[in-house]
């Protein structure tokens, strides 16, 4: 069985366990009572700390922080746990706070779950498997997460909060109340265009004429009663002149995903 590879600038306590085949890059830090199964890769300056017990080929990411202290005012040093599956990948800024004594005294991850840079998990949290989280995702404590979920970026689940198998969260969604298995949940998007960015096309130079002409445009693309197709035709014909907004007309006539109007 291939020893572990721990770089000589890596800072492992001598009370933690590696596994066969365990990779510790420069700079990283492995705390006392952690245990790390075969496989594991442990990037440079990634921080893992216990207790905490990982089963084998779990990949830890420059920055990440795994196993620390929860982030709750009623802890006070007790001993409480990380305890972690197989073939988990945890990104660049991670975060997973062990539990606390009045929540279990455990955190949970199965596996094979994919933890995108910056995403946090709370204390007590309890996760499954086969799981997304994309950036930024926030877990607040005690949230349990089932199989097969996607939490979008920048979505935070509030405490006590349940996700259902299969369930979809779409990006910077709210969650306050349970979500069923096999849903989708996605905040109502209210993102509107209000005209051309005058400040700023002024500050980059743009001259007077070309800022009146561009808003012209826009006037027609989002307050005329035209439809998108009609109001580019109108666009066009009007304004063949300006360079300007013969870009925007092509932008708009290649979207794939439509446009903010």
């Amino acid at each position: 069985m291939p020893k572990p590879e721990i770089h000589s600038q890596a800072s492992v306590s001598l009370e933690a366990k590696l596994g066969a085949g365990v990779s510790v890059g420069a700079f990283a830090v492995i705390g006392p009572h952690v245990s790390l199964g075969d496989g594991c890769i442990v990037h440079s300056h990634a921080v893992i700390n216990g207790p905490s017990k990982f089963g084998a080929n779990n990949i830890f990411h420059s920055f990440s922080a795994v196993g620390g202290d929860p982030q709750d005012l009623t802890f006070h040093g007790e001993r409480t746990e990380l305890v972690v599956g197989e073939g988990n990948t945890f990104r660049e800024c991670v975060t997973v706070s062990r539990g606390t004594k009045k929540g279990g005294a455990v955190t949970k991850i199965g596996n094979d779950n994919l933890f995108m840079a910056y995403t946090h998990i709370g204390h007590d949290t309890v996760i499954g498997s086969h799981n997304i989280f994309a950036n930024a995702a926030t877990l607040a404590g005690h949230v349990t997460i089932e199989d097969h979920v996607t939490v979008g970026a920048l979505s935070p689940v509030h405490q006590f909060c349940r996700v259902g198998r299969y369930a979809y969260i779409g990006a910077c969604t709210v969650i306050t109340q349970d979500v069923p298995p096999f849903s989708r949940v996605v905040t109502e998007r209210e993102t509107k265009s209000f005209g051309i960015n005058s400040i700023g096309l002024e500050r980059k130079g743009f001259s007077e004429e070309r800022r009146q002409t561009l808003q012209r445009a826009f006037r027609l693309l989002l307050r005329s009663k035209l439809n998108t197709s009609q109001a580019l035709a109108r666009i066009r014909e009007q304004f063949a002149a300006s360079a300007d907004v013969i870009e925007l007309v092509q932008f708009i006539e290649t979207a794939e995903r439509g446009i903010v109007k």
